[in-house]
């Protein structure tokens, strides 16, 4: 029989899971609503509600954003990338194989969603020139970070199943858990990605498909053979090109100018018809020699726009380029009037694209989800600018924006090698030897503080020391054992590999929902107290559900760094789902063998 106190807690995590699963609240909302309704019931003291801000865990993981962000500003990652550009000519296998594999070694140290958004340029330029849709590679570059996750203790759901393990007195786990059965599973999920998984990919170009910054781009040179071509100019009120059609307007017959796209208030005509009217105020992006567009002054029209203008010398050449918004960043809810985006960065967005979905009317007053992909207008140095916004990831990598710090890169990669090395031999413990890292990072130059401060994804700290308080009252109230002794009572006459399996797949289920954080700080207790009361080794099966946590394959919403990946490759959910399939199952066959092998359990 379950108690009031086991009922009231019941009650708090359902509506918990009710708002998160149906984004009623923003999750770390939901977290801090937790930890103010949670003391009142007396499951938990309010030390041990708040006890999640001091913990190891949130220590670790804030340590983690951290050396993420020097490995970033040091370059030590695009470097990584570079080469990677450098490799990258050759076959689709090939290139499947490689973005795979180097994003399942970058997620060995660094966050995973960091660690897409880094490759996510490299990967798209490297297609491209290979003349590989981006949709054949991203989703391979997606899975890889989340199977490299699983072979490392600094991923966030195998550090929260560290700590629920001490929570219940026993061995947490180190690096050396993980890597033996999450490396199986790595070489495991490449040969399936290469022999099976890449066949079921779809063959979809970018976002923007014919209209995306590249294929407009490349389309021109290849009609034109002209480079550095494209001209904004303003349509003035009292312009006598009001009202004309282009036919009409001799642009292109007395000044030898293509006229290729139009923005029109926040509306974006690509390729205009010849029939098309123009209107004052019109913002025409034409194709053509410097000279003709100059001979354009005295049609009533202003070259460039005119807050942008320094005098006589000034380039008013634009270029497009393709603009991901990630899953962590603050313009989320926002649209680009709210943020006044055109009078911050002078740049136009014309186009949105939204899980497969093309908005051309209105995108500056639509609101900004993570993953939206935006097709952006503007002169080459604006767009180097908005490089430098980390709410911002700029796919155009003519743009790509030079670390602050390359000088620092030698120093950041040494630090980071010898905070792995600490964690793997245990010499320190892992928050201590990640705070140390920080430290050294800090007094080397490799980032400043505030930079540091910046680094850490808050909204994440939050939702983890706010749940955190909930697994404490599971084990407190007992909650936790009545449930793992029912699943024990069910599953134990099948075995120690059954029970192992059988938490595999609820977390893999829960997880594709309510994604790998919340699915660990809600099962790991469940699973760690069903593992003891059937003499399971505990390590082994938080060992299994961390990993299930990372299987987040099926859904776009499981994991942020399938959403970083849906507009760049124009996914749909269900692209997630025909892949995502083989890879759960190749990583619950392989995590099996794994437990036999490694676990020996049976």
């Amino acid at each position: 029989m379950l108690t009031l106190e086991q009922w009231l807690l019941i009650a708090i995590i359902v509506v918990t899971l009710i708002i998160i699963v149906f984004d009623l609240l923003r999750a770390d909302l939901t977290a801090i609503l937790v930890l103010a309704v949670l003391p009142m019931t007396g499951i938990v003291t309010v030390q041990e509600t708040f006890s999640g801000f001091s913990r190891s865990v949130v220590i670790t993981i804030i340590g983690l954003f951290i050396i993420t962000q020097a490995l970033e500003d040091t370059g030590v990652v695009q470097w990584i990338a570079d080469r990677m550009r450098e490799m990258g000519g050759g076959s689709e296998v090939r290139l499947i194989l490689l973005f795979m594999a180097v994003g399942a070694g970058l997620s060995l140290i660094m966050n995973n969603v960091a660690a897409g958004a880094v490759l996510l340029p490299a990967t798209v330029q490297v297609g491209r020139e290979s003349n590989v849709p981006p949709s054949k590679l991203l989703i391979p570059l997606s899975f890889g970070t989340l199977v490299g996750g699983m072979a490392t203790y600094f991923t966030t759901a195998n550090i929260i199943l560290s700590s629920i393990l001490r929570d219940q007195g026993q061995q947490p786990l180190g690096m050396l858990d993980f890597l033996p059965t999450g490396g199986l599973i790595v070489m495991a999920s490449l040969i399936f990605m290469v022999l099976i998984g890449r066949r079921l990919l779809p063959s979809r170009q970018s976002v923007g498909q014919t209209a995306s910054p590249y294929l407009l781009s490349r389309r021109l040179t290849e009609l034109y053979q002209l480079e550095d071509q494209l001209w904004e100019i303003r349509v003035c009120p009292d312009s006598p090109l009001v009202g004309i059609s282009l036919e009409n307007s001799k642009i292109g017959e007395e000044l030898g100018l293509t006229v290729v796209a139009i923005w029109r208030g926040h509306q974006a005509i690509l390729t205009p018809s010849p029939r098309e009217v123009i209107q004052a105020s019109d913002y025409l992006v034409v194709l053509g020699w410097e000279e003709n567009v100059d001979r354009m002054a005295g049609w009533g029209v202003e070259i460039g726009r005119p807050n942008g203008r320094n005098g006589r010398d000034q380039n008013y050449f634009v270029d497009l380029a393709e603009v991901i918004i990630p899953p962590r960043s603050n313009v989320l809810g926002k649209s680009l009037a709210e943020l006044q985006f055109r009078n911050k960065y002078h740049l136009t967005g014309v186009a949105l694209w939204r899980e497969g979905l093309s908005f051309r009317n209105d995108v500056g007053n639509i609101h900004l989800e993570p993953g939206d992909a935006l097709l952006m207008v503007g002169r080459p140095a604006h767009i180097a600018e908005l490089t430098k916004e980390r709410d911002y990831l700029v796919l155009q990598s003519t743009h790509t924006a030079r670390p602050p710090l390359p000088q620092k890169a030698g120093w950041a990669l040494a630090i980071t090698l010898l905070v792995l090395v600490a964690s793997i031999v245990e010499v320190i413990p892992t928050a201590e030897a990640m705070m140390m890292g920080v430290a050294a990072m800090a007094l080397t130059g490799c980032i400043s503080l505030d930079e540091a401060y910046r680094g850490i994804s808050w909204r994440v700290i939050f939702l983890i020391a706010g749940m955190l308080p909930l697994s404490i009252a599971m084990i407190n109230s007992g909650l936790a054992a009545q449930i793992g002794q029912a699943i024990v009572t069910m599953i134990a006459p099948y075995g120690p590999l059954a029970l192992i399996a059988g938490l595999f797949i609820v977390t893999v289920l829960v997880t594709q929902v309510i994604g790998g954080q919340v699915a660990a700080l809600l099962i790991g207790p469940i699973a760690v107290t069903a593992a003891l009361h059937s003499g399971v080794n505990a390590q082994a099966a938080a060992v299994a559900v961390a990993i299930a946590c990372s299987a987040a394959f099926l859904t776009p919403i499981a994991h942020p760094v399938n959403i970083l990946m849906m507009g760049p490759g124009n996914y749909t959910p269900k692209d997630f789902w025909l892949v995502g399939a083989g890879m759960t199952v190749v990583t619950f066959v392989t995590l099996l063998a794994g437990m036999q092998l490694i676990w020996h359990i049976a």
